[in-house]
C-alpha cells in the first residue's frame, strides 16, 4: 500500500466534544496526534474542535476541509444529536473515524439508531428511562485504572498492536448493555476487543478506510511523551486517504 508519507501534508482533524480544560483527555488529544504525525515524518495536524450543539443542525458545513474525526471522552455532551450526526457524517462518508470512551458510547448509538433501525437505542446516563438503554453503567466502575484486552484474530486493531493482548488506561462508567449486545455487533460492526470479564472494548466498522472506538484513553499516553500505536495508526489513514 502506497502511503502518503512521500510528502508533507497538513491535516485537519476535528473533535467531537465540548472542550473542558479540566478533562485529562481533552488536553491530552491534541499532543497525542502531534505526537503520532511527528514520528511519521510525513504530515502536521490541525485539531479544529467541534462543539456539538454547532452540530446539531447542518453538519455537512461543519464537515468542510476536514481529513478525519476523533469524537472525545467527556460525555453527556451539550447536543447528543450533533455528536450522532457528525459520527454518522464519518461513517456513511468514510471519514477516518476514531472515538475513545464517550465516542465508543456514542458511535454504538448512531449504528444502532441508523444501521440496525434501532430508533430508541439510548444512553442511560442522559435518559434513565430510556426504552431501549443501549449503554448502560458498569457493573464496575473503570475510572482511573488499568486493565487488560484481549484482541480478536485477524482484525485491524489486532494488526495495528500486533499482539493479542494489551493493557490500557480506563476512565469510563458506561458501556454497551450486555442484554443489547446481539442486537449491534452484527453486520459490520464487530467487537474486537474484551476485557478479561469478556465485556465490550473494542468496536471496528468493516469496509471502512479507518472506524475504530475503544473504551479506553489510548489519548493519556501522550502525557508520558509516548506515541501510541492505535493513534499513529489513525494518523496514517487519514494521510493516506485523499
Amino acid at each position: 500500500m502506497r502511503l502518503c508519507c512521500q510528502r508533507m501534508k497538513r491535516l485537519r482533524i476535528g473533535l467531537i466534544g465540548d472542550y473542558n480544560g479540566a478533562v485529562t483527555a481533552h488536553r491530552a488529544i491534541p499532543l497525542a496526534l502531534e505526537l503520532a504525525a511527528t514520528s511519521l515524518r510525513a504530515c502536521q495536524v490541525e485539531t479544529i474542535w467541534l462543539p456539538t450543539e454547532t452540530l446539531a443542525e447542518d453538519v455537512a458545513a461543519r464537515m468542510d476541509g476536514l481529513h478525519g474525526l476523533w469524537c472525545v471522552p467527556a460525555s453527556p455532551y451539550t447536543s447528543l444529536e450533533g455528536a450522532l450526526g457528525a459520527i454518522r457524517f464519518a461513517r456513511t462518508k468514510r471519514v477516518p473515524f476514531l472515538g475513545t470512551c464517550g465516542g465508543f458510547q456514542h458511535a454504538l448509538i448512531e449504528y444502532a439508531r441508523n444501521v440496525r433501525g434501532l430508533a430508541q437505542a439510548d444512553h442511560s446516563e442522559t435518559n434513565p428511562a430510556a426504552a431501549l438503554p443501549l449503554i448502560s453503567r458498569l457493573s464496575c466502575s473503570l475510572v482511573e485504572q488499568e486493565g487488560q484486552i484481549f484482541l480478536q484474530a485477524g482484525s485491524r486493531i489486532h494488526q495495528i498492536y500486533d499482539r493479542p493482548e494489551i493493557l490500557e488506561m480506563y476512565h469510563c462508567n458506561f458501556g454497551l448493555n450486555p442484554v443489547y449486545e446481539a442486537l449491534v455487533a452484527t453486520g459490520q460492526l464487530q467487537i474486537t476487543g474484551r476485557d478479561r470479564a469478556g465485556e465490550p472494548r473494542v468496536l471496528e466498522l468493516n469496509d471502512h478506510p479507518f472506524f475504530i472506538a475503544t473504551l479506553f484513553q489510548p489519548e493519556r499516553s501522550a502525557l508520558r511523551g509516548q506515541v501510541h500505536p492505535l493513534i499513529r495508526a489513525y494518523v496514517q489513514a487519514v494521510n493516506s486517504c485523499p
